[in-house]
């Protein structure tokens, strides 16, 4: 038996500016391929807490490399106890977002629409503590309109997991 092999093509090389419009134009198709999933019947607001859902999702799954990268970079003292709270946060948000993701999806029978944007840089510990603090108001705010009591539960164990990590990293660091 003669086998065949197949020329396999080469990924397109794109400028920054393409990548970015070809991002843009693949973040469309996957939210209008999440809405054909069975959002169609979904109202406004419904589609509002969708949004928020996935971006959130998003910002948690971003916030986990952007504090990893800054847990590789801490030093001086008190670095150990920076270290630590860095590798405790950023261990725990895929997972949290990985749980509010599948049980919204599965509470809404919907797909959440997800864009692509990139980590923040955390320069210092300082700017860590903000982003935790942005974080855990972007958290709020999806709690006051989220209509399944099962993922506002899971919005305040992240919560919870954002501030244990601010206190240890402002009391003992």
């Amino acid at each position: 038996m003669e086998r065949v092999l197949k020329k396999v093509e080469q990924p397109k090389k794109l400028s920054r500016k393409a990548y970015s419009e070809e991002s843009e134009m693949e973040d469309e198709k996957m939210e209008s391929m999440a809405y054909k999933m069975g959002a169609m019947q979904r109202t406004p607001e419904m589609q509002k807490v969708d949004k928020m859902t996935g971006a959130l999702v998003q910002e948690l799954m971003n916030a986990a490399t952007s504090f990893h990268r800054l847990h590789l970079r801490v030093t001086g003292e008190g670095s150990y106890a920076r270290h630590i709270a860095l590798n405790e946060i950023y261990d725990a948000l895929p997972d949290l977002a990985d749980t509010i993701a599948e049980g919204y999806q599965g509470a809404c029978e919907v797909i959440l629409p997800y864009t692509t944007q990139a980590p923040i840089d955390l320069p210092d510990v300082e700017s860590a503590i903000e982003y935790m603090r942005e974080i855990k108001s972007k958290v709020e705010a999806l709690q006051t309109v989220m209509p399944h009591s099962e993922i506002v539960n899971e919005l305040d164990n992240t919560k919870l997991v954002i501030d244990s990590a601010k206190y240890k990293l402002i009391f003992l660091a």
